[in-house]
């Protein structure tokens, strides 16, 4: 089912509506001449939306989402047309959402819709010449002028004779229309009260939910994918599993964490309110020029290798490594994870090491140098001697199928979600045909794409299937950077690309973070959790590590090579960790249905470059009490000072009129203030570094 915003005036029709016109032109004639049957239809319906250009791949949401929906219709002359969007989720009878008219003069109509329900829903939209209306803004020019009185007044009889046989009435309802016919048919009354009869608020009321509609045409199909909540709303907690729990001996040797270790650890990141626990591929780990800390060439004895260089001779892509435990072990784990109210995401990394089994066991799928070796991965300057990357087109029908084996084989141990490494390095049809394999029989499955790549690409990735993408927004810092690529995300890629912002991961510590530290990290991650309904941390991110390798934008001792010993409780002890904040934020995103919303960012204005202020609005018809949520953001993006601006805040965009006051709670501070169109702020990054207000709608 669908829940759909209707506006007041015309009020939508019920689900049970006339029978929709599948072809073009509705009556089904021909047309003489050669036969040629118009593309457009007796009244024109284009520009549909949402759609993607080349419309190869369906639209997406997810359950709860609010879909915008709009199209440009007209007829000729000056009858007045209505115009209405059918949307049928699986399984469900169609709902029908009357459009409203978009800006004036633009023939631009507009709706809106939640969806509800996940799987393909299908819908179109319907335009028709309504005669009721038309009929209206004649009737009420003319009659009172005295032009063509008897005319017009028994053209609107029967207009509405008409509107009393259409058989989703009730008996009452037929009956209203009837008497009103009858009584504009008194010729010893006024005309006045002729007209009155026919524009009595009973018969526009039952005009308005059922119009008198005629050359009803229908606009070709239009499909949305809606994938389950979590898919577009969630926070991502990483860690890795073999640091939780490791230990280091006085000789500096190491013994590695398990799973078992590592779920001791998940109860304090569920209660950060984390949804989804992300860990680095889990195989065995290739010897064969192993990287040692620091990503050096050369290694020491007991040197873990990174988790990406996948294979040994232990196995490959559906092992584990036996340092982390067994397969009963890895059940125990994902099961807490589960006990925990949260959803364990498994990195799937299509490369190999030298001894990953299948490089002797399937050379073809690899690319052969001139001198027999095999091609290691690189990423100029970047090289990463410890992994081959696989060619998908040696043996295409046979490394296909054993990739979704080794999927579909992790899917049966329990793990719903897979964050994919470096996609944009392999075929767009192959993420295509996976994607589609999976999700045919398992539709809960979410696919992340890691792809830091070229904007084309990124956005190819996301219309062909995946479900989430990383993005762009740990690079973008300044208050006109972020309010730009927000808009982008939230408008302009909304349809088919779903922003998952991580503000660190074990590859990216930026120079902003760097540079600000602790204060750098608070307001990234209030900028994130805000802004996105998706959004994920790396661990120790809570702990402001911000300490780069010399010339690099990653942690200096990067996890990705050696273990790491964090004592998260002495640092929550001391205050420094901002695990507090971490759970706030998820609280308040998990309390107030706006955060969990893509489209609904807007960007407000300051008279300070380095105060960032956007809104996010649910009105009350999409938000589960009923009552409209509003939350407005503002944060100093200066970590290194106090800054105090002027913020200008524009409640038509709230539902209020525009000089509207109105009563704000700042959610992290617990203060409240009145708010209008010009407001002070004033943001120190060492205490909080932003403004958090919900707008309070029910006491207005």
């Amino acid at each position: 089912m669908t829940r759909a915003r209707r506006p007041k005036a015309p009020a939508a029709k019920p689900a049970a509506a006339a029978a929709v016109a599948t072809a073009l032109p509705p009556t089904g004639d021909q047309f003489p001449g050669s036969g040629y049957v118009p593309a457009i239809g007796r009244i024109p319906i284009l520009d549909l939306q949402p759609q993607l250009v080349d419309n190869l791949f369906p639209t997406k949401g997810y359950v709860g989402d609010v879909v915008p929906f709009s199209c440009v219709s007209f007829r000729e002359g000056h009858d007045i047309i209505g115009v209405e969007l059918v949307l049928t989720a699986p399984g469900a009878q169609a709902a029908r959402i009357r459009m409203r008219p978009g800006p004036k003069g633009t023939d631009s109509w507009l709706a809106e819709a939640q969806v509800t329900v996940a799987g393909t829903h299908e819908w179109w939209i319907e335009a028709w010449n309504d005669d009721f209306a038309t009929w209206q803004h004649n009737a009420e020019i003319k009659i009172p002028a005295g032009i063509d009185v008897d005319v017009m007044l028994e053209l609107g009889a029967q207009v509405v004779d008409r509107a009393a046989t259409n058989p989703e009435l009730t008996s009452h309802q037929s009956a209203v229309l009837r008497d009103a016919a009858t009584a504009s048919r008194f010729t010893s009354r006024s005309a006045s009260f002729r007209l009155a009869s026919l524009l009595a608020d009973d018969v526009l009321e039952v005009i308005e939910a059922h119009p008198v509609r005629s050359l009803v045409t229908s606009s070709a199909k239009r499909r949305i994918q809606v994938d389950r909540a979590l898919a577009g709303n969630a926070a991502w907690y990483e860690f890795f599993p073999r640091s939780e729990g490791a230990t280091q001996a006085p000789d500096g040797s190491w013994t590695s964490g398990t799973f078992r270790t590592a779920a001791e650890r998940v109860p304090a990141v569920a209660a950060m309110n984390f949804d989804v626990l992300y860990v680095p591929p889990i195989h065995p780990i290739g010897r064969t020029n192993r990287k040692g800390p620091n990503n050096s060439l050369t290694t020491e004895p007991g040197d873990p290798g990174s988790p990406w260089a996948i294979g040994a001779a232990e196995g490959g892509h559906r092992d584990i490594h036996p340092d982390l435990g067994t397969v009963e072990d890895f059940r125990y784990f994902v099961s807490e994870i589960e006990k925990n109210g949260m959803e364990l995401a498994l990195d799937l990394a299509l490369q190999a090491t030298p001894d990953h089994p299948w490089v002797a066991e399937h050379p073809d799928w690899f690319t052969q140098l001139p001198d027999g070796s095999i091609a290691y991965a690189e990423n100029p300057p970047k090289k990463y001697q410890d992994i081959y990357p696989i060619n998908f087109d040696g043996d295409r029908n046979g490394l296909y199928a054993e990739v979704l084996e080794t999927v579909e084989y992790w899917i049966e141990l329990g793990v719903k979600i897979f964050r994919v490494d470096n996609p944009h390095t392999k075929p767009l049809q192959f993420w295509e045909w996976l994607i589609h394999e999976v999700n045919a029989k398992h539709p809960e499955v979410i696919f992340l794409a890691e792809a830091f790549t070229r904007p084309a690409i990124m956005h190819a990735l996301a219309k062909a299937g995946f479900q989430q993408s990383y993005t762009y927004f740990t690079w973008r810092n300044t208050k006109t950077e972020l309010e730009e690529y927000l808009t982008e995300v939230s408008k302009e890629s909304s349809d088919f690309l779903r922003p998952n912002f991580f503000v660190n991961t074990p590859d990216i510590l930026t120079e902003y973070l760097q540079q600000g530290g602790r204060n750098a990290a608070k307001i990234r991650a209030v900028v994130a959790a805000t802004s996105s309904p998706l959004w994920g941390v790396y661990a120790g991110f809570e702990l402001a590590e911000n300490v780069a390798r010399p010339g690099s934008e990653e942690n200096i001792d990067n996890e990705k090579y050696e273990y790491k010993q964090r004592d998260w409780a002495a640092q929550e002890a001391s205050g420094y960790s901002l695990a507090p904040l971490l759970t706030k934020l998820n609280e308040l995103r998990r309390a107030n249905p706006a955060l969990q919303q893509l489209r609904n960012f807007e960007v407000q204005f300051s008279d300070n470059e380095n105060v960032l202020v956007f809104s996010k609005h649910l009105p009350g018809e999409y938000s589960p009490d009923g009552v409209s949520n509003t939350v407005i953001v503002a944060v100093n993006l200066n970590h290194s000072g106090i800054e105090e601006a002027t913020v200008y805040i524009d409640q038509t965009k709230f539902g209020f009129a525009a000089d509207t006051e109105f009563g704000v709670e700042d959610l992290l501070s617990g203060h409240e203030w009145i708010w209008g169109g010009a407001n002070y702020v004033r943001l120190d990054p060492s205490t909080l570094p932003a403004h958090i207000l919900r707008v309070r709608h029910s006491a207005l």
